[in-house]
Protein backbone atom coordinates (compact mmCIF):
# COMPACT_ATOMS: atom_id res chain seq x y z
CA UNK A 1 0.00 0.00 0.00
CA UNK A 2 1.06 3.56 -0.78
CA UNK A 3 1.71 6.10 1.73
CA UNK A 4 -0.88 9.05 1.62
CA UNK A 5 0.55 12.21 1.48
CA UNK A 6 -1.04 14.99 3.20
CA UNK A 7 -1.47 18.50 0.64
CA UNK A 8 -1.54 21.31 2.67
CA UNK A 9 -4.67 23.44 3.10
CA UNK A 10 -5.05 27.09 3.14
CA UNK A 11 -7.97 28.67 4.39
CA UNK A 12 -9.57 31.55 3.09
CA UNK A 13 -13.13 33.55 4.35
CA UNK A 14 -14.81 34.00 1.29
CA UNK A 15 -16.00 31.06 -1.11
CA UNK A 16 -13.36 32.28 -4.18
CA UNK A 17 -10.30 33.53 -4.71
CA UNK A 18 -8.68 34.50 -8.06
CA UNK A 19 -5.11 32.12 -9.07
CA UNK A 20 -2.43 35.10 -8.64
CA UNK A 21 -3.93 35.74 -5.17
CA UNK A 22 -3.77 32.50 -4.19
CA UNK A 23 -0.08 31.74 -4.97
CA UNK A 24 1.10 34.76 -3.05
CA UNK A 25 -1.21 33.83 -0.35
CA UNK A 26 -0.35 29.93 -0.37
CA UNK A 27 3.21 31.27 -0.45
CA UNK A 28 3.89 29.78 -3.93
CA UNK A 29 4.99 32.82 -5.30
CA UNK A 30 6.96 35.86 -3.23
CA UNK A 31 4.52 38.62 -5.41
CA UNK A 32 2.02 39.50 -8.00
CA UNK A 33 5.29 39.80 -10.82
CA UNK A 34 6.56 36.44 -10.23
CA UNK A 35 2.62 34.58 -10.16
CA UNK A 36 1.79 36.28 -13.46
CA UNK A 37 5.55 34.97 -14.57
CA UNK A 38 4.76 31.16 -13.27
CA UNK A 39 1.44 31.48 -14.60
CA UNK A 40 1.84 32.76 -18.22
CA UNK A 41 4.88 29.68 -18.36
CA UNK A 42 2.35 27.56 -17.83
CA UNK A 43 4.55 26.11 -14.78
CA UNK A 44 0.72 26.40 -12.50
CA UNK A 45 -1.35 23.13 -12.31
CA UNK A 46 -4.95 23.61 -10.87
CA UNK A 47 -6.36 19.99 -10.15
CA UNK A 48 -3.70 18.11 -12.51
CA UNK A 49 -4.18 20.49 -15.17
CA UNK A 50 -1.85 23.36 -16.45
CA UNK A 51 -3.30 27.01 -15.87
CA UNK A 52 -2.98 30.32 -17.75
CA UNK A 53 -5.23 32.08 -16.63
CA UNK A 54 -4.55 34.92 -13.34
CA UNK A 55 -8.16 35.77 -13.21
CA UNK A 56 -9.06 31.67 -12.70
CA UNK A 57 -11.69 31.68 -9.89
CA UNK A 58 -10.91 28.75 -7.48
CA UNK A 59 -13.35 27.60 -5.25
CA UNK A 60 -13.31 25.13 -1.86
CA UNK A 61 -11.12 21.65 -3.10
CA UNK A 62 -9.51 22.99 -5.90
CA UNK A 63 -5.59 21.99 -5.51
CA UNK A 64 -3.12 24.40 -6.89
CA UNK A 65 0.67 22.45 -7.79
CA UNK A 66 3.76 24.29 -8.73
CA UNK A 67 7.48 23.21 -8.64
CA UNK A 68 6.54 20.03 -7.06
CA UNK A 69 4.23 21.89 -4.31
CA UNK A 70 0.80 21.25 -3.57
CA UNK A 71 -1.74 23.19 -1.59
CA UNK A 72 -5.52 22.51 -1.06
CA UNK A 73 -8.02 25.49 -0.69
CA UNK A 74 -10.18 25.15 1.76
CA UNK A 75 -12.62 28.34 1.40
CA UNK A 76 -14.66 29.14 4.91
CA UNK A 77 -16.96 31.54 3.95
CA UNK A 78 -17.09 33.71 7.44
CA UNK A 79 -14.77 31.61 8.98
CA UNK A 80 -13.20 33.08 11.71
CA UNK A 81 -9.91 31.15 11.83
CA UNK A 82 -7.17 32.37 12.34
CA UNK A 83 -4.65 33.27 9.21
CA UNK A 84 -7.63 33.14 6.91
CA UNK A 85 -7.41 35.50 4.38
CA UNK A 86 -10.15 38.26 3.61
CA UNK A 87 -9.65 41.07 1.02
CA UNK A 88 -10.51 44.04 2.50
CA UNK A 89 -14.14 45.36 2.92
CA UNK A 90 -15.00 48.59 0.55
CA UNK A 91 -15.58 52.01 2.91
CA UNK A 92 -19.87 52.90 3.04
Amino acid sequence: MLPVTRVPEVTIRDDAIRLGQFLKLAGLADDGGEAKAMIEDGEVTVNGRAETRRGRQLRDGDVVAHAGRSVRLVARDGAHDAGAARPPRPAS
